[in-house]
């Protein structure tokens, strides 16, 4: 009863902040609906599609907007480095498809400089692991410039009012280099190597974070670990569908292992062989499970069929989607960063005509990363 009590206070003080910022309460006589009370006005207007709440009047867009719309629309989350540099450094905007513009985010409380590129590397970045656990953004996994694990414990961004938090510390060692997945509400961490040498325990480890418990009772729960340490050579992204988490060991089309963690029993099992053989590239799943997967040689997207055990091409466009490094899949769209991070293509996986556009990022940056989360709070 006092978590609840705690969480209704924190509400109301949020959006108390968030009046102030955009001036809504200057404007809060002015009626949504002229002739009804605005909590009726609330409840008419939440049946309207969010473009056309948009674009009507500033007063509708202001709700659409408040933290107290219980439905947000979605947006594009995206890391970002300088697209000219030697020494690029790292940056947090959104990108909402509404008003086609990009929002930078609050930068995060990091506890050390990052190093993106290494000078002994001619082109390759350094990697810097992110998450999305609706309806958070998470940075668990970064490197110093002298190639240590740069965070002792995740970074958490709230995007509504937007916030940095800091979440649990990492058990037994920060680490990079890990595999990490969400389903739920929790964050799951698998793997990784640490500050020192290489070490059989933390390699093979496996731990979970129950995001919406209190930030109070935030905590890592150990797992069953992996089989083996082979999931500590490279950043890797768990796919979550149905209940499980799909992973493999390597990118591209080299030979690479594939495991699947079943959440339920908390046991591993074997990826079936049509999913691994056929996983050749950056792999994201939807809310309903699909998995989607882009082919980063042959520039195709492609869905995984449960029943048969193989992929279906969705689209094939050679110079939209070749070289893809990251994928993201929700709300009918899957979001591709292709290009080497100069572009970032969007895929309409929900019509039949399969269309696809091109966002570029904001001048100056390429694309890192790419999550898709419900939009931030702000000002019109």
């Amino acid at each position: 009863m006092n978590n609840q009590n705690n969480q209704t206070e924190q509400k109301v003080h949020e959006e108390t902040e968030w009046c102030k910022r955009s001036k809504y309460c200057a404007k809060k006589l002015e009626p949504l609906l002229p002739g009804l009370p605005d909590d009726l006005a609330r409840q008419c207007l939440l049946h309207l599609p969010p473009s056309l709440l948009f674009s009507v009047c500033h007063k509708w867009r202001r709700f659409m907007y408040s933290p107290s719309f219980p439905s947000p629309t979605l947006s594009v989350y995206s890391l970002l480095t300088d697209s000219d540099s030697s020494n690029p450094s790292l940056s947090f905007s959104s990108y909402d498809p509404l008003c086609a513009r990009w929002d930078t985010l609050p930068p995060p409380p990091l506890p050390s400089p990052l190093l993106l590129k290494h000078p002994g590397f001619i082109s390759r970045l350094l990697p810097v692991q992110s998450l999305s656990s609706s309806p958070y953004l998470l940075l668990l996994s970064a490197s110093t410039p002298s190639l240590q694990p740069a965070l002792h414990s995740p970074l958490l961004f709230h995007p509504s009012p937007p916030r940095w938090q800091e979440g649990p510390s990492f058990p037994i060692s920060p680490r990079r280099w890990c595999a990490t997945g969400s389903l739920n509400g929790s964050v799951y961490l698998f793997s990784g190597v640490g500050s020192s040498h290489y070490n059989a325990s933390l390699a093979r480890s496996a731990f979970k974070w129950d995001t919406v418990r209190s930030a109070c009772h935030w905590k890592w729960d150990p797992l069953s670990p992996l089989r083996d340490g082979t999931f500590s050579r490279e950043a890797v992204e768990a796919v979550e569908s149905d209940g499980k988490l799909y992973m493999v060991n390597l990118r591209g089309h080299c030979p690479k292992e594939g495991v699947v963690y079943n959440v339920r029993m908390d046991q591993w099992e074997d990826m079936p062989t049509g999913l691994l053989s056929g996983w050749t590239g950056p792999a994201s799943a939807d809310e309903k499970g699909n998995i989607y997967l882009v082919d980063e040689a042959a520039g195709t997207l492609r869905v995984y069929q449960w029943w048969k055990d193989t992929w279906r091409t969705v689209v094939r466009d050679e110079e939209k989607l070749r070289g893809a490094t990251q994928i993201a899949a929700r709300g009918g769209r899957v979001c591709v960063v292709t290009g080497g991070g100069e572009a970032l293509a969007v895929v309409d996986v929900k019509g039949s005509g399969r269309r696809i556009w091109i966002v570029d990022p904001p001048r100056g940056k390429k694309i890192l990363n790419v999550h898709i989360l419900p939009r931030m709070s702000r000002q019109c």
